[in-house]
Formats: structure tokens, C-alpha cells, sequence
């Protein structure tokens, strides 16, 4: 957590930007700091709004931010959520005395109404989601049920004996980690007879015996489950005999691939404790989410019951949106350069770092974050050396013990910031921050106000500043804020029933234990009705084999070792130092192509690193250390064949279509563009494979007729397509849990398949997401969405923030702005037609 040092690449970044920039890039000047520790010139009386003697409230921290020469109108609008007092309950009669007691010495003497409400339907067998706000206490909500069940088993005959179990799933090893550290103290007064055990890929192979031969609460994550406890069940049979509960922690998380590999993971749970004569209750914790429990009945496969009225008090949140200035630099076909969000919220955490103010910076890429602590430890290094340290980055692919000293000194107050990634988002204790900083907007409402509510946790005001990148769909909520502030959060998006997802659990369930027609046969089915269509062909590929009314795997490697459930493709590529060896990290074999390519500037705890080269055969990069004032972007080309047309829907004479796709990708090239600015330096060549995907899309046609009636001659035919398509991909997340970069698209002006002008939106994930689905029944919202941000845009021909996308194969060419408003206006107006025909 040193500072870096004078003359890197990010700091010689801020010398390459127009001589207009350098104002804007200057840090606030340091105050004096009163005995108090806050900033003088903070303080205000208290009808000012100040919540108490120490802290600055939320609103003067933001107009110290946005007072500084011209950045006050950067802050497009400022929404402020006022303080909320609480709401109590009793715990259930039920709940034994001892439980009440070890949670009344905790400090809590009265449960919130939800999580009374959710304790009662669990004691009641009911499985049950908690769907509140962040720090409303959720983790309560199920911990005391637990609780109760382990000191019932323990008061019966037979001590030493786990005649009841509760096993908690967690999306991340660090929630893991701090969930262990609650319940010990929690269960503190209750003695052994709750015995907490972390079994994860870090747990040295004495403990992990431990925690199969004792342990009562096991935490762990679904990875370890679907690769260790699953197929090794034998050996946890006594724990799996006894399971009471299973906790799933931030379920909101579980979505398109990665949520729908889960779904059949706890469907093989589910049925390994059958045949051990359990049948446990599910516990979900959720962030705010619409139709939560319809999405943990779609996870788990039972019927689960929500809790959703948060009963739990809340301090005043100010939440701004800003929107980072445009720079004299000039990118792709002459279009105006917004200054970068992560240079913006470098700066941020800068400021609010000499204020003293504790801010996390939630990031979108690992590089991002390292990136953003390098830029503020440089600015703050040039203030006092000192300051340099209290800054930091924190992501995945570190070492085990270095995220716990990160978690460590900022919990101990020894940080002023942090540059992190989504890994803190999900509900690590991180108490005490007074802001939070949000690198582009994080992909669906509910991240978006889980990652909010990190700061403010000890019901003290809090802010959150949400920085606008240069793209559609931010540029949109910045100058829409209705679309954040007056909408409900989203439903989560995931398909259990994706072939390319079932098949593979389909064998590792037959590992664990032959399957049996309750399995597979009819709707009603523990894998589903889809399951049995599924099981001739992995017969015929010899991966199974049918015995009677059975089906058996056949081979001898366990397949659950042959399936990623985090949807990464393949087998991680490593990335090694190239002069000593060193195995700095690994990436993902889908993300392989586009982040380690020849050429690419990797960044790593601080440094930087350029792609020396690529062996996919070995699937290792090498690279050696280098601080290139650049960053580099990948380029790649699309083609794409319909295979099948589940549905299609007329809108006038155009057609909008559902289906089965085969899309073949390449990596063809890769940008550099210039630190902070974004200005493009130019463009290299690569010599990589095509890869080849099958999987689910949204499209629809266009007739000549229709393209006549908008004014779209022959000349801007492509071009008025090509930005249409990229920015309904880049507006799809507002509806539908995704990210852009799990979607894809192609746009032509005569498809070889649809014979017609035609655009394509397709889900990134063999088999599908769930994302094209909910494009096709939320199409005129969201192409109507896509309309007004391109309308709305203030550039003249075409920019990032409207119709240019940063992965576009083609160089951003040919695109016609006017043009994609007018094909949107008229699809539109087919699509009114049809509805008021119907």
C-alpha cells in the first residue's frame, strides 16, 4: 500500500492531456484539520445540516467536491434520500431463550420487524428470501434460526453427535470469511455447541477434515460445493444426514450463466440430502430485487416465501450523478473525448481522501481499480508522502493473506480509500465509510444501491457519487434520473433449462448417484421436463449409459471437474513474468483473447505489465514489466447464422424475432489510447482464432417500404443499422440484469437468413443467458430507451456516448446517427401500430 512512485505511467498520463485539462486535474488544496480531525472549513452549525461533531454531513462533503472552479456542473443532479427510523418486533416465541440472550449481549435487544417476520417462516419449514436494503440486517434474519436449530440438537441426547447442520453459500471467499467472523461472535456465549468451519479452495487440508467431521455450520461458496462436497458426498454424510438450513447469502448475485450453473448445483444438493433423508429449508438473503421470491424459487426449485418491507432505521444518503467534462482530445472519426470515468474518480477519491472523508471506489475491471489507487496515491504523494499509503487497491487474484490485510486496515481505519472491485460489494462488514464512489454505472439498480449502501452503515448520512463513463447507457442515467431514482430494481435473469448448462450437472448428478426417472421424467421433475430430452444425447456422445429405468456416467474422470460453473470457457490462462518465472495471476479463457493478447498492457497490484506473448496451446501469457503512457483495447469481428426461430412478432410490416444463433467470433486487432484522455494513438493487427458460439438472440427486420418512410437511402442503410445496434447494446442492462459485455450484436443491411435489412442482439454465453429472452418481451421499452438516449445526445455526427461502442470490429464505421433515430422512430411506430391492432 505504498505510494508509487514519480514518473509512472499514470502519473506522466496527466502530462499528455491539453493544456485546457491541467486545471481540472489539480487536487483540492489541504486544509488545516481541527482537533476533531475534521476539516475546518466543514464545519457548519447544525440547522445546516451537519449530523454531529465530527463529521461533515453528506451534502457539505459534495459541495466541497463540486465548489472546485468548474465542477459544479458536472453534477447533472443530486437526489437525497432521507433518514428512516425503525421498526421493532419479538422474535418468535419458538426462538430458545439462550439464542435471545447471546443476541441481546451482541447489542441488540429487539429484532426489526423483517427479521422476525423472516425467523418465523423458517422455524415454520418455509423456505424464505429477505429482499431489504443494505445493513438492514439480513444476516441476522437467518443466523438466529440457525442458531436455534444447532442449540436444539445440542440439548438432545447423543452430545457430540450433529443432529442438525446449517450450510451457508456465499458468492465470494471474502463474505465467507467475514460471515465466519460473525457468527463466532454471535455464538460466542453459546459454547461448542456452534462449531463454525470455512471450507474454500484457501482451507489447508487439516482443517478441511476438521470441518467434515465436526463442524455444525460449514461456509463455503458454490464452487467448492459443486466440485467438492457434491461429489465426495459420501464422506459428508453425516453432516449432509443432518442439514437443517441452507443459507445462500446475496442470491441477487446469481444471474444469466454463472446463476443458472448454481440453480442445478443446489438441485443436485437437494438431491444427495434426499437420499440421506433430509430435505433442508432454504434461507435467502437478497439486495433489493423485484419478484424476489419468483427468483429464488427459480434458483432453489421450491416455493419460497419473500420478506421484502424493510423495518430497519437509515441515515440520510445524498446521491449525485456526474458526468466527467469533454476534453479537447478527438477520438474515432473526429468525435469529441469525454474525460474518463476512471480518471474522474481517481481524482474523487483524491479529494476526499485530504478531507479525511473514508471512501470506497467500486470499479467495474480488476484494472480499473489498480489503476484509480495508482492515479490518487501519485496525487496524494505530491501533497505528503504519507498520505500515499492510505490508499489502495482491492480486487480478485490477489493471495489470500493480502485481501485479509486490505479488509483489515480498512476496517481499522488506517485507509482513507479504496479502489475496489465488485468483491466488497457483497456485504464484507465495512463499517464506518462515509462515501462512496461509483466508477460507471455497475449494470442493474439493485448493484447500484447495494454498492451505495456500503457507506452510512452506523446510520450516519452518507454520500454516493455515481461517475457517468463515456457510454450510452451512463450518459443516458445521468441526464435521465427518473430511470435510476423512479423505477424498481430489476428482476434477476437466469435459465436452469439452458442445454449447454443442464448437460453437464445432468453428469455429475449421475456421478453422485444413478439417475432415476423422479430426476428427469415430466414437468414436475427435479431437473425438469428438458433433462430427459437431454440424456439420449449425452448416451449417444458415451458420456452415459442407461440400465434399466437408470442412467449411469461412464467414465472415470468426475465431471463436475470438467464444468466451470463461473462460465469462464476453458481452462484459466496464467500470466507470468517472462525474466523470473513468477505467476502473477490467471485470466479467463473466454476473456483470454481480448485482455492478454500480444501487445497488451496488463496491470498487477500497482504495476504494469505489456504482453511480451500469447501461447494459447500452453494457455499462458507472458509478459515483462513495462509503463507504457497507453492502455489497450481489443477490436474483434462478428458473423452470425440463425438456426432456429422459436417466435416472432409483427410490428407493421418489420418482424421481431427470437431464436437460436451461431456466432463466430475473432480478435482481429487492438487500439492504444492514451491514459486518462482516451484519445486513440493507433491500431496493430492480430493473428488470433476464431471462436464459435451457439446461443439465443433477439433481432428484428425492416422492409424496404418501412426504410423509404424513414428517409434511409441506400448510402446510410449500414451505418443507420450499425449505431442502432450498438446502442440497443449498449442500453439492454437498464433491462435486463447484464452487462454489455455479456451481450453481442450484428447489424447488416441484408442478412443471407432474413433476406431483409436486419439487427442482432445476442446473449454471450453458450446455450444463452436469459438476456436476448427479456430484450424480445421488453422490446419496445428498451428500443424506445435507445431512441431517446441517441436523441438526447448533444454530439452532432456520433460519440461513446451514443452510438460509438469500444468493442465495435469494425472501427466504428460506417456509422449514420440521424439515420439509427429514424429506423428506431419507424420500427416504433410499427410496433404502436400492432399493439393497438391487438
Amino acid at each position: 500500500m505504498s505510494g508509487a512512485p514519480h514518473g509512472s505511467a499514470a502519473a506522466r498520463a496527466f502530462n499528455h492531456l491539453p493544456p485546457a485539462q491541467h486545471d481540472v486535474l489539480q487536487p483540492l488544496s489541504v486544509r488545516p484539520v481541527t482537533d476533531s480531525g475534521a476539516m475546518s472549513p466543514m464545519h457548519r452549525p447544525p440547522d445546516e445540516g451537519e449530523n454531529d461533531g465530527r463529521r461533515p454531513s453528506p451534502r457539505a462533503v459534495l459541495d466541497r467536491l463540486g465548489g472546485h472552479r468548474d465542477r459544479a456542473e458536472r453534477i447533472t443532479h443530486t437526489e437525497h434520500v432521507p433518514a428512516r427510523s425503525g421498526s421493532h418486533a419479538d422474535w418468535p416465541d419458538e426462538i430458545r431463550p439462550e439464542v435471545v440472550a447471546a443476541v441481546a449481549a451482541a447489542g441488540i435487544e429487539r429484532p426489526w420487524a423483517h427479521q422476525a417476520r423472516t425467523a418465523r417462516h423458517a422455524l415454520g419449514g418455509e423456505s424464505v428470501v429477505v429482499a431489504t436494503g443494505t445493513a438492514s440486517g439480513k444476516s441476522l434474519s437467518y443466523q438466529v434460526p440457525v442458531l436455534d436449530a444447532l442449540l436444539d440438537a445440542a440439548a438432545g441426547p447423543g452430545p457430540g453427535r450433529r443432529e442438525a447442520t446449517a450450510l451457508y453459500l456465499a458468492p465470494t471467499k471474502a463474505l465467507a470469511a467475514d460471515q465466519l467472523r460473525a457468527i463466532r461472535r454471535l455464538a460466542a456465549p453459546l459454547g461448542t455447541a456452534v462449531r463454525p468451519a470455512v471450507y474454500d479452495g484457501d482451507t489447508p487440508h487439516e482443517e478441511r477434515a476438521w470441518a467434515r467431521e465436526h463442524a455444525n455450520v460449514l461456509l463455503t461458496n458454490p464452487d467448492m460445493l459443486h466440485r467438492g462436497l457434491l461429489p465426495g458426498h459420501r464422506r459428508w454424510s453425516s453432516f449432509l444426514r443432518a442439514l437443517r438450513y441452507v443459507v445462500i447469502d446475496e442470491c441477487h448475485v446469481y444471474r444469466g450463466v454463472f446463476g443458472s450453473h448454481v440453480a442445478q448445483v443446489l438441485r443436485r444438493l437437494r438431491r444427495v440430502c434426499a437420499h440421506y433423508g433430509a430435505e433442508p429449508v432454504f434461507l435467502l438473503a437478497s439486495a433489493t430485487t423485484a419478484e424476489p421470491a419468483v427468483a429464488a424459487g427459480r434458483l432453489t426449485g421450491l416455493p419460497v416465501v419473500e420478506v421484502t418491507e424493510d423495518a430497519s432505521p437509515r441515515g440520510e444518503l445524498v446521491f449525485a450523478l456526474w458526468e466527467p467534462p469533454l476534453t479537447e482530445a478527438r477520438g474515432e472519426r473526429g468525435a469529441p473525448v469525454r474525460r474518463t470515468a476512471t480518471a474522474e474518480t481517481a481524482e474523487l477519491l483524491t479529494d476526499l481522501a485530504l478531507q479525511e472523508v473514508r471512501t470506497v471506489a467500486f470499479v467495474r475491471s480488476r484494472r480499473g481499480a489498480e489503476l484509480i489507487a495508482l492515479i490518487a496515491q501519485e496525487r496524494l504523494a505530491e501533497v505528503d508522502r504519507a498520505l500515499a499509503g492510505r490508499v489502495a487497491a482491492y480486487r480478485g487474484g490477489y493471495l489470500p493473506e493480502e485481501r485479509r490485510d486490505l479488509e483489515r486496515a480498512l476496517h481499522g481505519g488506517e485507509l482513507l480509500g479504496l479502489a475496489a472491485t465488485t468483491a466488497l460489494e457483497l456485504g464484507v462488514d465495512v463499517a464506518g465509510l462515509d462515501a462512496v464512489l461509483l466508477a460507471g454505472y455497475p449494470g442493474t439498480r439493485a448493484s447500484l444501491w447495494q454498492q451505495a449502501g456500503r457507506a452510512g452503515r452506523q446510520r450516519q448520512g452518507a454520500l454516493a457519487v455515481l461517475v457517468a463513463r463515456d457510454d450510452p447507457l451512463d450518459t443516458y442515467l445521468v441526464h435521465h434520473p427518473d430511470a435510476l431514482f423512479r423505477q424498481p430494481v430489476e428482476s434477476t435473469v437466469l435459465d436452469p433449462g439452458n442445454p449447454y448448462v443442464l448437460a453437464p450437472h445432468l453428469c455429475a448428478a449421475a456421478a453422485e448417484l444413478p439417475l432415476t426417472e423422479p430426476d428427469f421424467a415430466g414437468d414436475s421433475a427435479l431437473f425438469g421436463a428438458a433433462a430427459g430430452e437431454l440424456l439420449p444425447k449425452l448416451a449417444a456422445r458415451s458420456l452415459l449409459r442407461r440400465r434399466g429405468s437408470s442412467w449411469y456416467w461412464t467414465r472415470r474422470e468426475r465431471p463436475a471437474d470438467l464444468v466451470d460453473i463461473r462460465g469462464s470457457g476453458g481452462d484459466p490462462v496464467r500470466v507470468v513474468e517472462a525474466e523470473t518465472g513468477r505467476l502473477l495471476g490467471t485470466v479467463d479463457a473466454a476473456a483470454a483473447h481480448g485482455t492478454v493478447h500480444d501487445g497488451a498492457v496488463h496491470l498487477h497490484q500497482g504495476r504494469s505489465y505489456v504482453v511480451r506473448e500469447l501461447n494459447l496451446t500452453d494457455s499462458v501469457a507472458l509478459v515483462e514489466a513495462a509503463d507504457p503512457p497507453w492502455s489497450t483495447s481489443a477490436r474483434e469481428v462478428t458473423e452470425l447464422t440463425v438456426l432456429e426461430t422459436d417466435t416472432e412478432t409483427p410490428w407493421g410490416d418489420a418482424r421481431l424475432c427470437f431464436g437460436s444463433v451461431e456466432v463466430t467470433h475473432q480478435v482481429v486487432s487492438y487500439l492504444r489510447r492514451r491514459l486518462i484522455s482516451g484519445e486513440v494513438l493507433g491500431e496493430t493487427r492480430l493473428d488470433l482464432p476464431p471462436r464459435t458460439l451457439r446461443t439465443r438472440a433477439v433481432w428484428w427486420t425492416m422492409t424496404e417500404d418501412q426504410l423509404d418512410a424513414a428517409r434511409i437511402t441506400p448510402e446510410i442503410l449500414a451505418g443507420s443499422l450499425h449505431a442502432a445496434e450498438h446502442a440497443a447494446i449498449g442500453m439492454l442492462p437498464l433491462f435486463a440484469t447484464c452487462d454489455r459485455w455479456d451481450i453481442g450484436g450484428v447489424s447488416t443491411a441484408l442478412h443471407p437468413d432474413t433476406l431483409l435489412p436486419t439487427v442482432f442482439v445476442h446473449d454471450g454465453h453458450p446455450g444463452g443467458a436469459g438476456f436476448a429472452e427479456r430484450a424480445f418481451h421488453t422490446a419496445r421499452r428498451w428500443l424506445a430507451a435507445t431512441r431517446d438516449a441517441i436523441a438526447a445526445c448533444e454530439c452532432r455526427s456520433g460519440c461513446p456516448s451514443c452510438i460509438q461502442s469500444p468493442k465495435c470490429g469494425n472501427g466504428n464505421e460506417p456509422l449514420h446517427k440521424r439515420g439509427a433515430i429514424r429506423v428506431l422512430t419507424e420500427l416504433l411506430r410499427g410496433a404502436e401500430a400492432a399493439a393497438e391492432a391487438r
